[in-house]
């Protein structure tokens, strides 16, 4: 059936045309939606270049609007403090004349002259002229008032200003913990810093820092020192906050392009909240940290800031009481409060779960945790709160791994022993030998002391030197300090005792004051003969003092070397202590634990220091 085959053929290919035309029209009814939309897209994409000129321009207005409004404010505070000049100027003038018309010698004149042609008169008002006269007070300058509004920015002003605290009804009154505002550990590093009062007060002190800029002015802020390194913290408050959570802002991303464009390190340092929250702008860093450990990231952990957490005591001490967590830290403190609230209590009662950054900077405070207060465990606290970690530590890490130079002053330490008896040369050896972080010792003594020192201090430079009768110890001291070449210097007595952890306890010191000389003018003491253990300045523990002890003495090499050794054997530290007076220098005295002074006898030690028992004193200091 030819025609049949034909016709199904004709109808087959009919078929196929017709499907290829339904599909050429159905793909050409989604190029021409293709090309609808990507007009539309083209146009939205102009109106968003649009904008963002727009934007920009209104940037670029805003920041002149800004530099505009600081330097009408400039003026103002000139005209202000002209004004005020011109005032006291004035003050002193009319104060000026008065002074002359009550001076004695312008009276007389003025009596001369009124009764000149009246003998009577004239004796009167010469009578009157005579009389002492109040002279008027002398006008004093007087501070001009700032013209502008306080600044509020994160860091501005960083000051506890909570004096009052309330328990039970009863008020108290605190002189506020004073936030110290430097030095820095790293000088030679500028980082910008976004981050909440917390984390920014943990990282002010390791660098020269940069906050308070907004998404609107870092532009305007950022170069007037151009940071090495950009930290942003998983803030939940403040200008930046909404910027870093879910899609990433404008603003976080002109930031980063900006610093990527002058080749600055940024940072990502996730602390709280929901990871995922950030994750999106976590991103957009060249690094990432995060103190969560569930977070795949590495770790920079909270630390210990010596220069907040320490055991410097508020001025009227603590109170008599333990105080719970809630007690201690209403949530209405801020965090410049919450560090005079740390240093009030006898101690304080943490529930389970207070997180371990918080027990730590309480220990590093030196306040009791736990309901029975005691200050031989609070010491061991605080010690180990400081061993887990300062924030110099973690920013050696965080610096490392980002490619900058986290070079920093070390506590490395020198020992000056002079022991002038070969009796005491074990004793003196043993005691050094216990101590960490030495890198030198310098000792005089018998010949044999030299041989002996190297195998005690096998990981330190020895230089022996010997005995000279005819030098004071003074002197040997003055020639062994010529030699020290560590950033400290420690002079210990062959005759005392020194704990294990001395030194370390020592030098932490230096991390929280700004003395030059740290020792113990607390200090506990053992007479042989009578077998007594004696306290002496209880009182004295962490606090500036006119003299401390010379055989606990640790001092910075640099200004140890300016004071000198005075020539004597005996006495040559309270000359060093009259020459620290004399000269302004500070000296501090730490803790009352890790050394023990011995002796046979010592009248002034018994009449000047408080009798513990009559026993041992190692168990009371060596902890």
């Amino acid at each position: 059936m030819p025609g049949y085959e034909t016709e199904v053929q004709v109808s087959t290919e009919l078929e196929s045309t017709r499907k290829a035309l339904r599909e050429a029209v159905a793909q050409a009814e989604h190029a021409a939606e293709l090309a609808r939309l990507l007009d539309a897209a083209q146009g939205r994409l102009a109106e968003a270049e649009r904008h963002a000129e727009e934007a920009k321009a209104l940037a670029e207005r805003l920041a002149a609007a800004e530099e505009a409004l600081e330097a009408e404010r400039a003026a103002a505070d000139k005209l202000r403090k002209e004004l005020a000049e011109q005032r006291y100027q004035a003050e002193v003038a009319n104060w000026k004349l008065k002074s002359i018309k009550v001076a004695r010698w312008s009276r007389l004149g003025d009596a001369i002259k009124t009764g000149k042609s009246n003998p009577v008169r004239l004796a009167k008002e010469l009578k009157g002229a005579t009389k002492p006269v109040k002279r008027p007070i002398a006008p004093k300058r007087k501070p001009v008032a700032a013209g502008r509004q306080k600044d509020e920015r994160p860091g501005a002003a960083f000051q506890a200003t909570a004096s009052t605290r309330t328990l039970a009804g009863e008020s108290f009154k605190l002189k506020p913990f004073r936030v110290p505002t430097g030095p820095n550990t790293r000088p030679h590093i500028t980082a910008a810093v976004i981050a909440e009062p917390h984390a920014e007060a943990l990282l002010r002190y390791e660098w020269r820092q940069t906050t308070g800029f907004t998404p609107r002015d870092f532009a305007r802020v950022l170069p007037l020192e151009v940071p090495h390194l950009l930290v942003v913290e998983s803030v939940a408050t403040g200008p930046w906050a909404e910027e870093l959570r879910g899609e990433p802002g404008e603003g976080l991303r002109a930031l980063l392009a900006w610093c990527a464009e002058r080749g600055i390190r940024t940072v990502f340092w996730h602390t709280h909240g929901d990871v995922s929250a950030y994750a999106a702008a976590a991103e957009l860093f060249e690094h990432r940290f995060t103190t969560d450990l569930t977070v795949g990231w590495p770790r920079l952990q909270f630390g210990i800031q010596p220069r907040i957490h320490n055991p410097l005591p508020l001025s009227g001490g603590r109170i008599d009481r333990v105080l719970t967590l809630d007690q201690l830290l209403p949530e209405h403190l801020s965090y410049p409060d919450v560090l005079t609230s740390y240093r009030w209590p006898a101690g304080v009662d943490c529930p389970p779960g207070t997180p371990m950054w918080r027990l730590a900077e309480l220990a590093a405070c030196g306040t009791p945790i736990g309901q029975d207060p005691d200050t031989r465990r609070a010491h061991v606290a605080l010690r180990r709160a400081y061993d887990s970690g300062t924030m110099s530590e973690r920013i050696d890490d965080l610096l490392d791994k980002v490619g900058l130079p986290g070079v920093r002053a070390t506590l490395d330490t020198s020992v000056l022993l002079v022991v002038p008896d070969a009796r005491l040369l074990e004793h003196a050896l043993a005691q050094v030998g216990r101590q960490s972080g030495v890198t030198q010792l310098v000792v005089f003594g018998p010949p044999q002391a030299e041989p002996r020192a190297r195998e005690v201090m096998p990981d330190a430079e020895v230089i022996h030197r010997p005995l000279r009768p005819d030098l004071t110890v003074g002197a040997m001291l003055g020639r062994g300090l010529d030699l020290c070449e560590a950033d400290l210097v420690a002079v210990m007595d062959p005759r005392d005792v020194y704990g294990s952890h001395y030194l370390s306890d020592l030098r932490r010191a230096f991390l929280f004051t700004t003395a030059d000389l740290v020792g113990k003018g607390a200090f506990y003491a053992h007479l042989r003969k009578p077998q007594a253990t004696l306290l002496k300045q209880p009182d004295a523990e962490y606090s500036y003092l006119p003299e401390i002890s010379g055989a606990t003495l640790l001092a910075r090499r640099n200004a140890l070397r300016e004071l000198g050794f005075a020539d004597l054997t005996d006495g040559w530290d309270e000359v060093l202590m009259r020459r620290c007076r004399q000269d302004g220098i500070k000296v501090f005295s730490a803790d009352r634990f890790g050394y023990v002074r011995m002796r046979d006898e010592d009248r002034w030690l018994l009449g000047a220091a408080h009798l513990v028992e009559y026993g041992s004193a190692e168990p009371h200091a060596l902890i």
